[in-house]
């Protein structure tokens, strides 16, 4: 009998062994020639690279986060302006399966235009009837104009006479987040740092376990950040609140568990594993260096905001979904998924359940929470972990190097290496490299209106201050597109149509379906109606149905063969027949001079500026 307790795969021992030279000998063939590198190589927008293939690692340990077995806490946003409201939500949450409340506060990072006011009403309102001492996990994401909310929400609980020690309350101060945000600070850092020592004894000394204080990286993620950047500055951020709280005479220990961090999750599942699993690893670095040994730290997760769209918004379940899936995968220990039509408005009570279901379907029904550190020995998330790590790390020393966070901000030394990631991610989905489905892909025209509560966004008022900096302004990275899209609707509503662009499909279907198809979508996703056919047998009926179609724009769809024989012809006919601006789908090769002169003003292929062409095709519109 052969012994196979040693195999890797013991089911396939009766096959030959294949090695990575074989299977790289393989795909070679099919390349043809063409750059590995380039063609199967995906990089990050930290440079990193990520290969095809990754060997299972066998050395790799599980990172230690939640307790094995144990569930996430299901987090739902407390962000009604009106307490009533909030605390209607907040009761049928928890009695439908929430397992915690985020308190978010107007002004926040994670506000996005709504949010509580911080008055001793509101908190009381807003959680009556929740029993804080119930194991219900509160995490108040605060703003500057809420910089009372901790001590107004200890005093309720004195109030209600439970033990401080008996509830389950992250405090989430988070002054650096805040500065960051709204590009300003009534003090510099070596005044503020007392008052944050301070704040943070006082609640300790009322029996509150904490943590208090909190390194929020969604302020980079939401500017468009890249993985690293949020890792570093969030450690940087983290280490700056453990200096201020061991100079206000806490020792490292006790300090380090004042402290937790929350991080943005997207719908990048493997980087959203490993950016969760890289921050534990960072972080038990520092806590060596500190000369502490290492103990799972608290990280709450919350879906990203930047990658949420106002167009076919039902995608954002989708999108949420994965996110959701890759922090608990990641070992988040608490998850928040943004209600799937944040964009739009305030979530009405069917956007909440679903956010709140997605959660309680991945743990109760798809046992996620059940196994720890899923991802431990996986060749690719372990790869991708180490690279965040040492890419984190880099940054890290970079903003210590400057004097820590707070003057790194200052500098604007983080604001400029988010701001260049930011114009590369936004100049990917211009074009389309990287998809927003529904959006910038596949849009639907005649997709039905979503409801959102009838609540304007809160105004804000600015807080004062003396120290000016460069804001870190959130993005959603839809916008272009949805911007776009307004231009449209704007038309329908003045003139009763939609702008429409005549697909001159030239040749037999075979020929021109697959450029239709892509010029279909690419001018729907700006708002602009693709009328096509099934082509046409002369020029004569060209320009008749495009005169019928009423639209101004066309585009020339074939092959590059019927291209050579029939595009400029088509083109010059076009123009005669008074089409305002005439595009070809694809590139021109050798005939761009001669499509030029027949009238053709722009070319549409894979990796185009999409959103650049179809602004200046609603500038030719007159919009």
């Amino acid at each position: 009998m052969t012994d196979h307790s040693t195999d890797d795969l013991p089911l396939a021992a009766e096959f030959p062994p294949a090695s990575h030279e074989q299977w790289r000998k393989l795909v070679d063939g099919v390349l043809k020639g063409a750059p590995f590198e380039k063609r199967l190589v995906a990089k990050t927008y930290d440079g990193l690279a990520i290969e095809p293939l990754y060997a299972r690692n066998a050395q790799a340990q599980p990172i230690v986060g939640r307790l094995p077995g144990t569930a996430w806490t299901v987090m739902q946003r407390l962000d009604h302006p009106d307490p009533a409201a909030a605390n209607a939500e907040a009761l049928h949450d928890l009695e439908n399966g929430a397992t915690g409340l985020s308190l978010v506060f107007a002004g926040s990072i994670g506000a996005y235009g709504y949010g509580l006011a911080a008055t001793e009403a509101t908190i009381t309102r807003a959680l009556d009837g929740i029993h804080l001492d119930a194991g219900i996990a509160l995490d108040l994401d605060l703003s500057p104009q809420a910089r009372d909310a901790a001590a107004l929400l200890a005093a309720l609980v004195k109030r209600r006479g439970i033990a401080p020690a008996a509830t389950n309350i992250h405090f989430g101060f988070d002054p650096i987040g805040a500065t960051a945000l709204r590009g300003g600070s009534p003090l510099p850092w070596s005044g503020l740092v007392p008052m944050f020592g301070a704040v943070v004894s006082d609640l300790a000394a009322q029996g509150f376990r904490g943590p208090f204080a909190v390194a929020d990286g969604r302020v980079i993620h939401n500017a468009g950040g890249s993985e690293a950047q949020e890792l570093a500055y969030a450690l940087a951020v983290a280490v700056a609140y453990l200096r201020a709280l061991e100079v206000g005479g806490i020792a490292l220990d006790a300090a380090r568990s004042m402290i937790y961090f929350r991080l943005a999750a997207d719908a990048d599942q493997l980087l959203t594993i490993a950016k969760f699993r890289a921050l534990r690893k960072l972080w038990a670095r520092i806590e060596e260096a500190c000369g502490l040994a290492p103990v799972p730290t608290l990280i709450v997760a919350e879906t990203a905001w930047r990658m949420m769209t106002r167009r076919d918004p039902y995608v954002n379940m989708l999108r949420a979904t994965i996110a959701a899936v890759s922090a608990g995968l990641g070992g988040a220990d608490a998850v928040t998924v943004l209600p799937f039509t944040m964009a739009l408005g305030l979530p009405d009570r069917f956007a909440r359940r679903i956010a709140r279901n997605t959660q309680l379907v991945l743990l109760e029904e798809s046992n996620l929470a059940k196994v720890a550190d899923p991802a431990a020995g996986s060749g690719g998330v372990e790869h991708l972990t180490a690279e965040l790590c040492r890419a984190a790390w880099s940054l890290l020393q970079e903003i210590e190097r400057a004097g820590g966070a707070f003057a790194a901000l200052e500098q604007g030394l983080i604001q400029q290496k988010v701001a260049a990631v930011r114009a590369e991610r936004q100049a990917a989905v211009a074009r389309r490299k990287n998809a927003l489905t529904g959006t910038s892909d596949f849009p639907d025209l005649a997709e039905s209106p979503v409801a959102v509560l009838d609540v304007p966004p809160v105004d804000v008022p600015a807080y004062p201050g003396t120290l000016k900096i460069k804001p870190l302004d959130p993005i959603r990275l839809a916008e272009p597109f949805e911007a776009l899209r307004d231009a449209s609707d704007r038309m329908l509503a003045q003139t009763g149509a939609l702008p429409k662009v005549f697909l001159a499909n030239l040749g037999e279907l075979s020929d021109f379906t697959a450029r239709a198809t892509f010029a279909k979508n690419f001018y729907e996703a700006g708002g602009i109606e693709a009328v096509s056919n099934d082509g046409f047998a002369t020029l004569d009926e060209i320009v008749a149905a495009f005169r019928a179609s009423g639209a101004k724009l066309a585009c020339l769809c074939s092959s590059d063969k019927v291209y050579a024989i029939e595009a400029v012809d088509a083109a010059a006919a076009l123009e005669r027949a008074g089409a305002g601006l005439i595009y070809l789908a694809g590139r021109p090769g050798e005939l761009e001079a001669a499509l030029g002169a027949a009238g053709v003003r722009g070319f549409i292929y894979v990796g185009c500026d999409v959103v650049a062409i179809l602004q200046a095709a609603f500038h030719a519109l007159g919009r």
